[in-house]
């Protein structure tokens, strides 16, 4: 065996992407209405960054009692007590609200707990109030809205109107479906998880200006071939890079994954399925929207990439 192991990758790929988008499209179709379907029925899993609360870190001898810790929380005062333990040396995540979910409120309730619970460590609180809360959730979708509309006037400043449009409708679509399995997942929804997003549409809309710039390159050489050919080849010719990238930012996260604990789970979740998604629609999405609405080819030569230390 070689090694490294892309040594082994083909040089060359003959796969007929064209081939395949209609299929495609009825599986993103079927995709998009099963995660408004499931975002309209039970939502997002809020986290107490969009609706207020306390979120406090304990550690325990031995594991968790769950069960204690929750009927000691209501006792004490919480109201919507969930308990989560995690790791495996007695650490646990108590989130819950408190009348007025002010701090004084939360500091109440730490010290029953600690009173009812004497080997209690308690080792984090945040407190989020309510105002503060609806803030974050509106700023955290304009923010996501505000980068589509940059990202559209980028793209069409760079390319055509049409590759913006294909560009944005496939980062919406990767939006759509990572937000419809956060809300089937019931994972929690905080502000790490709008910047998860922000991420997700970053590497998205990277992946499809590099996908962009081979097709634009390729209807600069192959001017007469039809452009379901051209995509063809454009996709196949940077195929490799695409499975290395995509494995490497995919390799780098798996850690975090599985051995971040549940804080750093729904964040490293969240990329790991944008990475996918987006690889995916910058093939499925974006470019048969570019086939279906055709592109304007201007008469320019192509301008063949040099070597690196190349001089003019």
């Amino acid at each position: 065996m070689k090694w490294p192991l892309i040594r082994n990758l083909p040089r060359e790929f003959h796969f007929n992407f064209v081939r395949f988008a209609p299929f495609a499209a009825v599986i993103s179709a079927i995709a998009i209405i099963a995660s408004g379907a499931s975002f309209f029925t039970q939502g997002l899993n809020l986290g107490i960054d969009f609706v207020g609360g306390t979120l406090m870190e304990v550690q325990t001898k031995g594991p968790a009692p769950i069960a204690q810790l929750r009927q000691a929380l209501v006792a004490a005062g919480g109201h919507d007590a969930q308990v989560q333990a995690y790791g495996d040396e007695g650490g646990a995540m108590l989130r819950f609200r408190t009348e007025g979910g002010s701090i004084a409120a939360a500091d109440q309730v730490k010290k029953q707990l600690q009173a009812d619970l004497p080997t209690l460590a308690i080792k984090r609180v945040e407190v989020v109030g309510p105002k503060v809360s609806g803030e974050l959730m509106k700023s955290g979708f304009l923010a996501l809205g505000v980068a589509l509309l940059l990202m559209l006037a980028y793209i069409w400043f760079r390319f055509q109107l049409q590759f913006g449009l294909g560009a944005v409708a496939a980062v919406l679509h990767d939006v759509l479906l990572t937000l419809g399995l956060l809300s089937f997942t019931h994972l929690e929804f905080s502000m790490t998880s709008i910047a998860a997003l922000l991420t997700v549409i970053g590497y998205s809309m990277n992946e499809k200006v590099i996908t962009f710039d081979r097709l634009r390159e390729n209807l600069r050489k192959y001017k007469t071939a039809p452009l379901a050919e051209v995509i063809n080849r454009s996709e196949n010719e940077r195929l490799s890079r695409t499975l290395i990238t995509g494995t490497t930012a995919i390799l780098a996260l798996a850690g975090a994954l599985f051995f971040g604990g549940p804080v750093l789970y729904p964040l490293v979740f969240t990329m790991v399925f944008g990475i996918v998604i987006g690889t995916y629609s910058s093939i499925y999405v974006a470019l048969p929207i570019i086939l279906l609405w055709g592109v304007k080819r201007g008469d320019e030569p192509a301008e063949p990439l040099k070597p690196a230390g190349a001089r003019g």
